[in-house]
């Protein structure tokens, strides 16, 4: 039996804790896409999950060398989205770490930053280009239009603020926190 779950996760750490709980209950990750859970019934406790940004593409050849080592060493991709894989591997193997490392961690962590990042980056863009327009055509015509501007200006600012606060600060505290980590073992 299929079970489907819409869920929407900005936190790669809390997505993968939900994955495996899911699979501690019996039901295996078999695809996802856009917030698009596919689950499939299996043992419960029999996988456990990792979630990992790609430095490229799941189709550069250096990401394949990568995800072919993983299968080789008994992981299986799971799915794949954007940069983003899903990886599984039978809890009966053992543990399962993709950076077992602590610079490791942190180059992913940076990479998550960075995705986040850009993402940050167009929205400033976006509020600015708004902003600019509603400014602009104030001067000029004081149509009642440039309204439309400077509320998606707001809307932009927002959402800004909001993935400043919810997605790029939990990463740079997770860096901060692994670089401590790091200190403490050298």
């Amino acid at each position: 039996m299929k079970k489907i779950v819409k869920k929407a996760y900005w936190n790669p750490e809390k997505e993968q804790t939900w994955l495996n709980e899911m699979a501690a209950k019996g039901l295996a990750l078999s695809d996802y896409s856009c917030w698009r859970y596919v689950f499939e019934e299996t043992k419960p406790g029999e996988f456990i999950y990792r979630i990992d940004l790609l430095e490229q593409d799941p189709r550069h050849p250096e990401s394949e060398v990568f995800l072919k080592f993983l299968e080789d060493s008994g992981v299986q991709v799971v799915a794949t989205y954007f940069k983003w894989v899903y990886l599984r591997k039978k809890a009966a193997d053992g543990p399962f770490e993709v950076y077992s490392d602590i610079e490791s961690r942190i180059r992913l962590y940076r990479r998550i930053l960075q995705f986040w990042t850009s993402l940050l980056a167009m929205m400033t863009v976006a509020a600015l280009v708004n902003y600019g327009v509603f400014i602009a055509e104030f001067i000029a015509t004081g149509s009642p239009d440039m309204w439309l501007n400077f509320g998606c200006g707001i809307l932009c600012t927002l959402i800004g603020i909001l993935m400043m606060i919810t997605l790029v600060q939990p990463v740079r505290k997770q860096m901060k926190k692994t670089r401590a980590e790091a200190n403490v073992f050298e």
